[in-house]
């Protein structure tokens, strides 16, 4: 970051913890966030590659984690709790995605995460009240009833995961007009426009 571009960010001391994880922090945060994403999207890979490729059958494809820890991938809880660890990360971050362009990939992925929470919610409910949809052997989610549980979470994992990708090169690589609206230290390049003014 230059330090041109330093002192054209908004300066103020935040005072709550959403404020400053949206402009002092925000960098260091969403790298932390983009970790724990690109960890559980490894997980989802990597369990595809094991069914598809090295053709495990499907209850002994758990992943690095649950290969370790079979409980991991047999817990409804830990998956909704990863689902409603995403949906909080994505609304926690978004004010800082003050342009136009990085603002409105940013809320794709928060509303394609939110519909994969109320999936993981339906699975959850299923577990807690011991009564599954449809009468089916195991809970299963709306679109599960389609589409096989290991492939549907690994294309829910990379439909949020893409919109959040092109929103973050967005605010990496902000437009002229919306680089000088930035309250963080994100951009990776700053439009001379910016940095002038």
């Amino acid at each position: 970051m230059s330090t041109a571009h330093a002192q054209s960010c908004d300066t103020r001391q935040s005072t709550s913890l959403h404020d400053r994880l949206n402009t002092d922090w925000h960098e260091r945060g969403l790298q932390a966030f983009t970790l724990i994403v690109l960890a559980h999207w490894a997980e989802h890979i990597l369990q595809v590659i094991q069914i598809y490729a090295w053709h495990w059958p499907v209850p002994e494809a758990r992943g690095v984690l649950g290969y370790f820890f079979p409980w991991l991938v047999s817990s409804e809880t830990m998956h909704y709790a990863y689902a409603l660890v995403m949906l909080v990360g994505i609304w926690l971050f978004r004010p800082g995605f003050t342009g136009r362009r990085d603002h409105l990939w940013w809320t794709v992925a928060l509303w394609i995460q939110f519909w994969h929470h109320i999936e993981h919610g339906l699975l959850q409910g299923q577990i807690v009240l011991g009564q599954n949809l449809f009468d089916r052997p195991v809970p299963v989610s709306l679109v599960q009833l389609w589409v096989p549980r290991v492939e549907l979470h690994f294309f829910y994992n990379t439909v949020v995961f893409i919109p959040m990708v092109i929103a973050m090169y967005y605010h990496m690589f902000p437009a002229d007009s919306e680089a000088s609206g930035q309250k963080c230290s994100c951009a990776w390049s700053v439009p001379q426009t910016a940095v002038a003014a």
